[in-house]
């Protein structure tokens, strides 16, 4: 019995969806079953030293097979939504060219199943698993890889747009493009700041094409973008510290969401990155496409001082005095959370909202009876969800939250040890358990629910 109180959120919207959130390559497994071709993360992931332990994605929490199952979790916990990416590999096994069948009809049923259980399914097209085909061909800094994803849009959303009607194009491409060219630290593992910035246009290239895709198959589509977010706080009070908060806030937040908002990039990142942009005639009006949500995923803030020596942003984070910090060495802090709704609908007024993850890694203990009692990630949960009740009452039109995740999975260069999941996964067994914090964001969601229909 969860005995943590709920909180009060009065300032919600009645119509507020509650979700949950995953990515394929992180659940799915089956990475060579029924056509599916090897996508970037399968080649990374294989490579030594790249991930924790040597995990790979392989079989993951097995969700390729598991679906019913998992999808009799979401109704465990009562969530009104399920946000799921597609993975491209899985569908065009090349990139370009040929649809593979058995993919499809793997999303096909996995909607089906979600609104047979009243579960209103939220598509991203691509959460980070490029088939290694176009990676092959030079990837994101690729012109054509962009345009190759407008066509593996069209292909998904001709499909699945009769019953989908959320969709999302990207998740948290500042990942892709950063991590992941410039930093290493992510597929494809390149630490080339041209290939790096080149990778970052083309994705929001892919961006626009793939919205003007989906909304041309699907005439009802709801289209947005998921960007992953931060306050940004200079570590002193010192003229070089402010100048490397505006420099992580442009590497961070103004790079990501200028564009997208009819803006242009801003110039004084590409003065600091000194890199050409591949702009073609009437890009940026394809990029600035209208949104009709803007995902935001969130999960610390960045307090930083001046690294002149460093790599870009030259900007270095500062651990502040007596934070508390997740498994992931992550500092909690949920008044960034509030922050950063509060500046996005200041400064670009979008339609509607989403905290699109949110969520935190903690070391997870299985009792001798098997359950997982998490009261960190309870408390967690509490104070984020306060902070965007808070957002909402400042005036953020906040639509809807999906934690992050519905269930324990492949963290990425983390590998398996680091656990965000509302229901814990044993790898061995693929046993799931609803950990107390499941529980909990449950009784939270039928709590909102009861409030909102006055009971």
């Amino acid at each position: 019995m969860n005995q943590h109180q709920v909180p009060r959120l009065d300032a919600l919207p009645a119509d507020f969806v509650w979700g949950v959130a995953t990515a394929s390559y992180q659940i799915e497994g089956a990475v060579a079953e029924d056509g599916r071709a090897p996508s970037i993360w399968d080649t990374f992931s294989h490579r030594p030293g790249k991930v924790a332990n040597g995990d790979t994605g392989d079989e993951a929490c097995d969700h390729y097979h598991r679906w019913p199952e998992d999808i009799g979790l979401m109704r465990t916990l009562g969530v009104d939504a399920y946000r799921f990416s597609i993975a491209w590999p899985r569908v065009v096994p090349g990139g370009d060219g040929a649809v593979n069948k058995a993919g499809l009809d793997f999303y096909d049923r996995l909607v089906d199943g979600l609104l047979e259980a009243g579960v209103t399914p939220f598509a991203t097209l691509y959460h980070w698993d490029l088939p290694q085909a176009l990676q092959d061909r030079g990837g994101w800094p690729s012109r054509e890889t962009a345009e190759h994803f407008a066509a593996y849009a069209s292909v998904v959303a001709e499909r699945l747009g009769d019953r989908v009607k959320q969709w999302g194009t990207l998740n948290e491409p500042l990942c892709s493009a950063w991590i992941g060219h410039l930093e290493g630290k992510m597929a494809p593992g390149l630490t080339d700041l041209t290939a790096a910035v080149r990778a970052s246009y083309h994705l929001h290239l892919g961006h626009g094409l793939a919205t003007a895709a989906v909304r041309a198959a699907c005439a009802d589509a709801r289209v947005g973008i998921v960007n992953n977010l931060s306050p940004i706080e200079p570590a002193s009070g010192s003229e070089a510290d402010h100048a490397a908060a505006r420099r992580a806030d442009g590497h961070t937040n103004r790079w990501w969401l200028d564009p997208i908002h009819g803006r242009g990039y801003p110039q004084d990142m590409l003065d600091l990155y000194g890199v050409d942009l591949p702009v073609h005639t009437g890009d940026l009006e394809t990029i600035a496409a209208p949104l009709d949500w803007l995902g935001i995923n969130y999960y610390f803030r960045q307090v930083v001082a001046d690294d002149p020596a460093g790599p870009v942003p030259h900007a270095r984070q500062v651990d502040p005095e007596g934070a508390r910090h997740t498994a992931m060495g992550w500092e909690v802090h949920a008044d960034g959370l509030e922050q950063i709704l509060n500046r996005v609908t200041r400064e670009y007024g979008p339609a509607a909202v989403y905290v699109t993850e949110n969520g935190s890694a903690w070391a997870d203990v299985v009792a001798a009876d098997g359950s997982v009692d998490d009261p960190e990630r309870v408390r967690y949960l509490d104070e984020h969800l306060a902070a965007c009740d808070r957002a909402v009452a400042a005036g953020t039109p906040l639509a809807g939250y999906f934690a992050w995740s519905l269930m324990d999975n492949f963290e990425w260069a983390y590998g398996y040890d680091k656990r965000f999941g509302l229901v814990h996964v044993d790898y061995p067994t693929q046993r799931r358990t609803v950990k107390t914090s499941g529980r909990h964001y449950a009784e939270v969601v039928r709590a909102a629910r009861a409030a909102a229909a006055g009971a």
